[in-house]
């Protein structure tokens, strides 16, 4: 287990507009393409995959949130701890049953390090060890905000213990909306994931520690329009990289006879992305 001292989390000056899937990520994740069209199919398909990368950031990084409150008492941001800031408070309770974790990020915005703002809370609530195989932990929202965007909903996550690569990893089920401030519209997502510990989880660098994931699931967006999210390549995550490296994600409209393909890349740690609609491809960028 990763042991450090507790220390704040978010500074108060912009340390980068990056998307990261670790605490206090990037300030926004909007997709814009390189080129301009009319194509209103396209469109659409690159803003859903905006959607979809935003859902998924925002609950991935509740879990990277979690696991590093319930390891170190704090919370680490990519490109090293946070100093100089009052931005969050974690604080762990196991005189309760269950056992809880508070990260308290205050009820007025605060702007992190990697550029995004939050206030609220973001509550997991644990039996036994929290690390325990075969336990489950469920990570919660009180008036939690990221960049104004209202979270709203659970993740339950349970230590399925080692894989047959001698890997820890872990079942994870989201059933969680964001409700976005600038236009009020709201994005469901559920999901069923595994999330494999790949790297890093014997020392206690947490810049080190590498994660997959695999899994299906569902966006319903505000218009009503429902996709399904398959992973088809695993999504990499690596703690000392802004963004997701590689993997690739089919998401298909209700109704559509082919999915399209949103390709994070093969590896290098970049803001690129593609998606692939009908055959034709368009570069994202993910800010």
């Amino acid at each position: 287990m990763k042991i450090m001292k507790i220390t704040a989390l978010c500074t108060i000056a912009v340390f980068g507009a990056v998307l990261t899937f670790t605490a206090c990520k990037k300030d926004k994740t909007t997709a814009t393409t390189t080129t301009t069209t009319t194509d209103t199919s396209v469109n659409e398909d690159t803003q859903y995959a905006d959607d979809m990368a935003r859902t998924e950031q925002t609950f991935d990084e509740a879990q990277n949130f979690a696991d590093q409150a319930a390891d170190n008492g704090t919370v680490e941001m990519k490109g090293g701890p946070a100093l100089l800031s009052n931005c969050a408070r974690v604080i762990i309770d196991t005189g309760t049953s269950p056992h809880k974790i508070t990260i308290d990020f205050g009820s007025t915005n605060c702007l992190c390090r990697d550029g995004r703002y939050r206030r609220g809370k973001i509550i997991i609530t644990f039996e036994h060890r929290y690390r325990d195989s075969g336990y489950e932990h469920t990570i919660r929202f009180d008036d939690y905000y990221v960049n104004d965007n209202h979270v709203i909903g659970t993740r339950t996550v349970k230590n399925m213990g080692h894989n047959a690569a001698g890997h820890t990893y872990f079942d994870v089920h989201i059933d969680g909306m964001i409700v976005l401030n600038a236009t009020g519209d709201t994005i469901k997502h559920t999901s069923a994931r595994v999330r494999t510990w790949v790297a890093g989880e014997r020392t206690p660098n947490l810049a080190d520690d590498e994660y997959e994931l695999t899994g299906s699931g569902t966006l319903t967006r505000a218009s009503g329009k429902t996709y399904t999210i398959n992973i088809t390549s695993p999504l990499h995550i690596a703690l000392n990289c802004n963004w997701i490296e590689q993997g690739t994600v089919a998401i298909t409209p209700n109704g559509a006879s082919s999915p399209r393909i949103l390709d994070y890349g093969s590896g290098t740690c970049d803001d690129q992305a593609t998606i692939t609609v009908n055959g034709r491809t368009r570069t994202i960028t993910l800010r």
